[in-house]
């Protein structure tokens, strides 16, 4: 796994830094707190996007010393994901004895999430498609293999279910995406399909 400042190739004219897993990330993309930020490879950040990578706690175990541990990872993104341009993906946050305290995010292999969306769920799974637009709100689940329609407001802790269709301002569940829903897509020349392996839309994207 490689953090998003791990660069390896640079060129002028490209719109993305590609890291030496293959992450691609546009250089108008905003990114703060890089070191608390995990990509597992062939992952895409778009222009726009920003990633709240500065927001998180501290480790309850002891370091060297006898003090706290240092920052754990706020935000963990997986293989082949695609994060468009102008989303916002900000760790949840809650209140503890007055204090602003911060949990990690888990985003997992092949999740697009659209244009404009902005993101404080707790954990996406993979194989998710979230469209335009959308709001997933503070600790909210999103398990495999689901499809959020554009628009979608999804509210807090709620947990929706693998193989859901999710719409609505609050989100409920309208159906599920059915069998063979999500499959292919991956190989040479293929078009990426919407739940399924995103590595031909990654290699596309220059």
């Amino acid at each position: 796994m490689s953090r998003p400042q791990a660069v390896t190739r640079r060129s002028a004219k490209s719109e993305y830094i590609e890291t030496d897993t293959g992450n691609k990330i546009s250089r108008r993309a905003r990114i703060e707190g890089k070191q608390n930020i995990m990509l597992a490879g062939k992952s895409v950040v778009m222009a726009g996007a920003i990633l709240r990578g500065d927001l998180h706690r501290k480790s309850d175990r002891p370091a060297e010393g006898g003090e706290k541990g240092g920052p754990i990872t706020a935000i963990n993104i997986g293989r082949a994901s695609v994060i468009s341009t102008d989303c916002t993906i900000r760790p949840p946050m809650r209140m503890s004895r007055g204090q602003m305290t911060f949990y990690p995010m888990r985003i997992g292999d092949n999740v697009f999430i659209g244009t404009g969306t902005h993101v404080s769920a707790l954990s996406i799974s993979s194989h998710v498609h979230v469209g335009a637009n959308c709001v997933l709100s503070p600790f909210c689940v999103v398990k495999e293999s689901c499809k959020i329609l554009p628009d979608t407001v999804v509210p807090p802790h709620m947990v929706i279910p693998p193989g859901s269709v999710v719409a609505g301002r609050p989100a409920r569940v309208i159906g599920e995406v059915g069998e063979g829903w999500g499959q292919g897509g991956g190989g040479e020349g293929e078009e990426y399909v919407e739940g399924g392996d995103l590595r031909a839309l990654v290699r596309s994207i220059k």
